[in-house]
């Protein structure tokens, strides 16, 4: 007999499909997949994506989502419960420790560069209203990064507009907010595409993007594919566990899965090819994607455009929408399990799980200016937290979650689960997540650590 989460339920496969394209769309996916793609080979790159997202990414993503839909919790209370439903070893409630840990820390430092967004959405606001130009993008961005009022202001308000979606729940919450933001991301993409093809350079873009060029093919090309199919798709932070534990029964996890995939990479392409015309008709150089490219190459560029500081509150407002559809299934695994550890209210739960979040967030922000001297295994401060979380705390919990699914989890549960895969489906769905998932995985993992 199938039971219902006690926080509520998706209510439809399309609702479930835009939230978990939404934690899995982030700031990665228009800043650093471009990049990846242009200098890893192109359509060779992306080739070699689609097979991890394949090998990898599905398999791992219908193990989470199987598990938190068999649970109906919160990560850590969900493995509790099928821990002890099958007689299997209490120490497997890591996975949900790991990856709650991991989405709370990921969630401070990512807090703190969505800041930046809104921080920039506010700067080109001003200018359509008579503000000072950004002349010296370089010397703003640095500016921003120099100001730890500033910075902490701005981290703060992107907590706040987070946390007001998580503390009114799945229903008012979660699907209201993703019902809005994703059709909304997908129109500022389409808007920004647009313009990129007018610029005349929507050719250059797309040699730039997709002609494969194989020669560039290296071991690193495979390990940066393998990277970004694992964390574009958020896994390991169990933030597609809890979204999955609101799923209702009948609806096809493989289905939802290839759906989530599909538009999380789609949009990654998108935002190249919106993205690269505008640095190519403006001369700028595409190399280095990240945050030098976002926040001081495209600044230089918006000033020589037409109805350039238009484009430039588009554009940060789908970085700002992008880190906000994230950062809310990254706070909804703690808030969950407040509210069923604590006995307390969503709000109450939500409230206090972002408190925590924002004062480490803390760390991060002054890491910049005030501690901008300390180091932490040879890094900054949000380095040193990027790396703990991301680099190991992801993997590990990716990899325990794929050993729990495919060796510890009963068939009879999993058969279930995925029914609406036929029998050849299933089994290899149980050979990718038992064999080829985790050994790829642990080589993510052992470059992580050894590079």
């Amino acid at each position: 007999m199938d039971t219902k989460s006690i926080h509520g339920m998706w209510s439809s496969r399309l609702a479930f499909i835009l939230a978990a394209s939404g934690s899995a769309v982030g700031l990665g996916n228009i800043w650093r997949f471009p990049y990846l793609a242009s200098d890893n080979g192109g359509g060779a790159f992306v080739l070699i994506y689609l097979g991890c997202i394949l090998l990898v990414g599905l398999p791992i993503m219908a193990a989470e989502i199987l598990m938190g839909r068999e649970g109906r919790m919160s990560p850590v209370n969900t493995l509790r419960k099928l821990t002890r439903e099958g007689g299997h070893s209490g120490g497997w409630t890591v996975i949900g420790w790991i990856g709650m840990l991991a989405a709370v820390a990921i969630l401070s430092f990512y807090s703190v560069v969505g800041g930046w967004t809104l921080h920039y959405v506010w700067l080109y606001v001003a200018q359509m209203f008579g503000g000072a130009p950004i002349t010296d993008p370089g010397a703003t961005f640095g500016a921003l990064l120099a100001s730890p009022s500033t910075l902490v202001f701005w981290h703060s308000m992107f907590m706040l507009v987070t946390l007001g979606v998580v503390a009114m729940g799945v229903e008012k919450g979660l699907e209201r907010a993703v019902k809005f933001l994703m059709p909304l991301l997908f129109l500022i993409l389409l808007g920004l595409l647009a313009y990129g093809i007018s610029t005349g350079k929507i050719g250059q873009a797309f040699e730039f993007l997709f002609k494969p060029d194989f020669s560039e093919v290296t071991g690193d090309t495979l390990l940066a594919a393998l990277g970004q199919a694992f964390f574009s798709l958020s896994l390991g932070m169990c933030g597609i566990m809890t979204y999955g534990a609101y799923l209702p029964r009948d609806i096809s996890i493989p289905r939802v899965a290839v759906t989530v995939a599909g538009m999380d990479t789609t949009i990654a392409l998108l935002a190249g090819l919106a993205i690269f015309p505008v640095l190519f008709a403006f001369g700028l150089d595409p190399a280095g994607g990240g945050p030098g490219l976002i926040f001081t190459s495209l600044p230089l560029a918006f000033n020589d455009m037409s109805f350039g500081i238009p484009y430039a509150v588009a554009f940060f407002g789908l970085l700002f929408v992008a880190a906000w559809t994230s950062s809310i299934s990254l706070l909804e695994p703690p808030t969950a399990f407040l509210v069923e550890k604590g006995n307390m209210s969503r709000k109450t739960s939500a409230i206090i799980a972002a408190l925590v979040i924002w004062a480490i967030g803390l760390v991060t922000a002054l890491g910049f200016n005030v501690w901008q001297n300390v180091r932490v295994f040879g890094r900054d401060l949000q380095g040193a937290i990027e790396f703990v979380a991301s680099d190991i705390m992801l993997p590990v919990g990716g990899l325990l979650i794929a050993i729990f699914a495919g060796y510890v989890l009963s068939r009879r549960i999993t058969r279930e689960q995925l029914s609406h895969l036929g029998d050849f489906g299933f089994q290899a769905w149980r050979f990718l997540i038992c064999i080829i998932a985790p050994v790829l995985v642990l080589i993510v993992l052992a470059a992580k650590i050894l590079g």
